[in-house]
């Protein structure tokens, strides 16, 4: 009986792909049926950074926005970005080719200049482009030269610590930042063919430490703690995770002029990187949030409005902070995002907090999503 159910099936399928156009792929169903998400950012000070795969949204990952400060791509270039979630900067020293003899008495101008949030729009050089697209970028660290004395000695700002847990927070505010977690000076140099050799020491120190970066494919890229002097897991495997939470380092705009480097709380990036595109869909005037929503279908996707080439296409725009009046942090209650992930699968999802229900404690951001 078993053995007849199974052909019975078999068949049906055939005949089912047979009824399909001959110029008309057959459309990939997904697994699930959507699911309601509450990425664990972890309250008013958000020290989480939360990745997540929305084909397995019970399976995040998740570490501390501190964990880290550089990412090494493990693709056909030789590139390198720093840390944005706890406001890193990098800056070249000029003239320097010793990092033994790199001091901090001579960078005392420099250091005023890699610098985060000081509305200049020049800083912006001394961090990675926001918009993520760091193999073609000309800011932060440049690309690893095959020839080693083409190669920067950098100053780096190695940013902020997360603030204290005992910290007093109102509700509705967000506290980022702890201390400053002070500077290092560091050389990054090809390792033959197979990754990378960086070179790093506290800036008065005469001698420094050497580690090797072997390139793992299986991922985007190996990260690594200069605090720590080790490599770290962070990101899942390539393509295994669409959205993540984070504290973010972006371009801030008075008016219309750029005012430089900013650091933002409740950011959501996307994976750019294996091909994650999103766009924003804004609700018309007069409808209702809700019944739009549940009629958007597959057959409303506006294709051309996929953004595949800035991992902020959803970014801050979920949620509204500065308000007229003095009232509390919120979601956009008129906006919600289409994804298409990298199988090509697309979603529809809307955010419903960002805040703790009961104490308003912000930095509890939940939204939910289904396939189309």
């Amino acid at each position: 009986m078993r053995l007849i159910k199974i052909l019975f099936i078999a068949a049906l399928a055939n005949i089912t792909q047979s009824c399909l156009p001959a110029d008309e792929d057959p459309v990939a169903v997904l697994p699930i049926t959507g699911d309601v998400v509450d990425p664990v950012v972890g309250g008013a000070r958000e020290q989480n950074q939360v990745w997540i795969d929305l084909t397995a949204p019970d399976k995040p990952s998740q570490n501390l926005r501190t964990d880290w400060d550089l990412g090494f791509y493990t693709g056909d270039e030789y590139r390198v970005v720093i840390n944005g979630s706890i406001a890193m900067a990098v800056g070249k020293i000029p003239n320097a080719n010793d990092i033994d003899a790199v001091k901090s008495s001579d960078l005392t101008s420099l250091m005023d200049l890699v610098q985060l949030g000081t509305f200049d729009v020049s800083n912006l050089q001394y961090v990675d482009n926001p918009n993520g697209m760091f193999l073609t970028q000309t800011t932060g660290i440049a690309p690893v030269s095959e020839k080693e004395s083409d190669n920067p000695i950098y100053l780096v700002n190695m940013g902020r610590k997360l603030a204290d847990a005992n910290s007093v927070i109102a509700p509705g505010s967000a506290l980022l930042a702890g201390d400053t977690r002070g500077w290092k000076k560091m050389q990054i140099i090809r390792n033959g063919t197979t990754g990378y050799k960086i070179k790093f020491a506290d800036l008065n120190a005469t001698q420094h430490q050497e580690y090797i970066i072997t390139k793992n494919p299986d991922y985007n890229f190996n990260f690594f703690s200069l605090e720590n002097a080790k490599e770290v897991m962070i990101q899942p495997r390539k393509k295994n995770w669409d959205i993540a939470f984070t504290t973010f380092t972006n371009e801030v705009f008075s008016g219309t002029e750029s005012a430089g480097s900013y650091f933002y709380a409740d950011y959501v990036i996307t994976n750019i990187t294996d091909g994650v595109g999103a766009y924003q869909v804004n609700v018309p005037a007069g409808q209702n949030m809700d019944q739009f929503y549940a009629n958007y279908k597959m057959k409303d996707v506006d294709a051309v409005k996929f953004i595949f080439n800035d991992q902020r296409a959803i970014g801050s725009n979920w949620r509204v902070t500065a308000v007229p009046g003095g009232s509390s942090p919120h979601i956009q209650g008129n906006v919600f995002f289409i994804i298409k992930d990298a199988e090509g699968f697309m979603f529809k999802l809307r955010f419903n907090k960002m805040s703790d229900d009961k104490t308003g404690e912000r930095g509890h951001p939940q939204f939910e999503y289904e396939p189309l």
